[in-house]
């Protein structure tokens, strides 16, 4: 468990598609001082405009997490969000000129990479943790998202899909750096073919092709590698479901288990969680082999 906040070393850039959009971007991930969160910068627009990374500032979840403010937006930024809240990393300036972030191979690998040779930074200040005290529950048919105590950060998700390549998976892990690195980062974002051809025909997914994702037919895989991991369906819902938990700007200190959960559902969920203040507590904690409550300090919210 990492205790005090991080940043990264020296700024990194890369540059890509946006999947949605198709528009070339430059993307830049700077250091930034303890307490400073991440924020989003439009280096491209006057004022360059500044949107910080919470569930608040979510203006879209229909086909990916997209943050706005004032009308200037960021899109797409879950997979980032991933990799950075995977290698417990709260405090960074992110620069890009477009509006909707690079898709790379669509999944956290790229920014995994980036983050390891940029170097984290290990900062004097104390982290603070959302510490789940009594489940906290959303459900709705067959969705559900629920946050359980625990001492750990766990995730447990299920996904249901009526194809026989993927069908019902389920995984849970334990996020550490290392098992996010190895287990999570390099599952790729997935599509049916003929949802992708749906888009394409109305002007979305222009930058989707089979170097941005896992592309599947009626029958088969069509990417020629083949999958990352037999199950690499579920282990990319569970990175957008860090990506999309990490906006609520710290992370929680608990088990939170999902049944076919989306962004928009995991989006509905976010705000259950932060609505349910008696439910959680914020703290600061040194150490612990489980929740020790004597030896944190409190913050306010």
């Amino acid at each position: 468990m990492q205790y005090n906040q991080r940043t990264i070393v020296k700024p990194v850039s890369c540059s890509g598609v946006g999947v949605h959009s198709g528009k070339e971007v430059t993307l830049t991930i700077k250091p930034a001082p303890a307490n400073h969160g991440i924020k989003f910068v439009r280096i491209d627009l006057p004022a360059f405009p500044e949107i910080p990374a919470l569930f608040n500032m979510v203006v879209d979840t229909s086909l990916a997490t997209v943050i706005g403010n004032e009308g200037v937006i960021v899109s797409t930024i879950e997979h980032l969000m991933a990799c950075l809240a995977g290698f417990s990393i709260e405090n960074a300036l992110i620069e890009l000129d477009n509006y909707e972030m690079p898709i790379l191979d669509g999944s956290s690998a790229v920014y995994a990479k980036m983050i390891k040779e940029a170097g984290i930074q290990e900062l004097p200040e104390p982290r603070y943790f959302f510490i789940v005290k009594k489940p906290i529950e959303l459900k709705e048919n067959d969705k559900s998202v629920i946050a359980y105590p625990s001492s750990q950060r766990q995730i447990t998700c299920t996904i249901d899909f009526p194809h026989p390549l993927i069908q019902t998976q389920t995984l849970s892990v334990i996020l550490t750096d290392e098992v996010f690195e190895r287990e999570i980062s390099k599952a790729r974002t997935f599509g049916f073919l003929n949802e992708i051809e749906y888009l394409k025909r109305y002007g979305l997914a222009r930058g989707a092709s089979l170097e941005t994702g896992v592309a599947i037919d009626e029958t088969k895989i069509l990417n020629k590698e083949g999958l990352r991991f037999t199950d690499e369906f579920v282990r990319h819902k569970i990175l957008d479901c860090i990506g999309d938990f990490s906006l609520l700007g710290m992370p929680i200190l608990g088990h939170i288990v999902t049944n076919k959960s989306g962004h928009a559902f995991n989006h509905a969920f976010l705000k259950t969680f932060f609505e349910q203040k008696d439910a959680w507590d914020t703290r600061s904690i040194e150490s612990f082999s489980d929740i020790d409550y004597s030896s944190s300090k409190s913050l306010a919210i």
